[in-house]
């Protein structure tokens, strides 16, 4: 996998390119600010896009705007944003927009294995996205009610189901059978409104994001 990281901290930006490079990647570009981000991108149109959100020169959004940009004009470059903030602005529009996107929170990312499993997921047009960032768009006020009839399990699920993870996975974490998830998922498109359709875990991911935005 070939990886271009958008990071304003050296340190941090040399020590995620040497995790990367340790588990047999090619860090074709490093960036300290999003316009450079861009150029990198531009030239060597990698598979993943590793992002920060606040970045010079305003230290805002610029993270996410680029990430925005990267994936209306490199579609085949996955993006990555891994950052200490969660930032809603163009998050639900990035999710909804295809694959290949993930929000990872850098205080919560704890086990490096579980790192590049995220960063390997999202390059191959899945998703990966932190419970926090999952939370913040899916019990906004305005979009509440289209999950006031899922169960407290459901409404794991559904966050799990967010996460990008498999219905394997989902049973691992909440001990449950990988046939009980299955009826669960099912429940929730169902209540949703939604049709079960691709099985793709990320398609799920877009699809139930996608219910909300338009509930919001």
């Amino acid at each position: 996998m070939r990886v271009v990281i958008a990071e304003d901290t050296v340190l941090l930006r040399e020590g995620l390119a040497g995790l990367l490079e340790d588990a047999g990647h090619e860090i074709v570009g490093r960036a300290g600010d999003a316009e450079t981000l861009l150029a990198l991108v531009g030239e060597h149109a990698p598979e993943l896009a590793v992002v920060d959100v606040r970045m010079p020169p305003g230290y805002d959004d610029e993270g996410t705007r680029a990430a925005a940009e990267i994936r209306r004009s490199h579609p085949d470059t996955a993006v990555l944003v891994l950052s200490q903030h969660i930032e809603t602005r163009h998050i639900v529009d990035l999710v909804t927009a295809g694959g290949g996107f993930g929000y990872l929170l850098k205080d919560r990312v704890l086990d490096v294995d579980d790192f590049l499993d995220a960063a390997r997921r999202v390059s191959e047009g899945g998703s990966a996205l932190d419970p926090q960032v999952v939370a913040t768009l899916i019990e906004a006020p305005k979009r509440q009610s289209a999950l006031d009839e899922l169960t407290p399990r459901e409404l794991e699920v559904l966050a799990l189901m967010a996460e990008g993870r498999t219905n394997r996975g989902i049973a691992r974490r909440l001990w449950l059978t990988e046939k009980t998830v299955e009826t669960h998922v099912r429940t929730i498109l169902m209540k949703l409104g939604l049709q079960a359709g691709d099985d793709e875990e990320h398609r799920r991911v877009l699809a139930v994001l996608a219910y909300l935005q338009v509930q919001g």
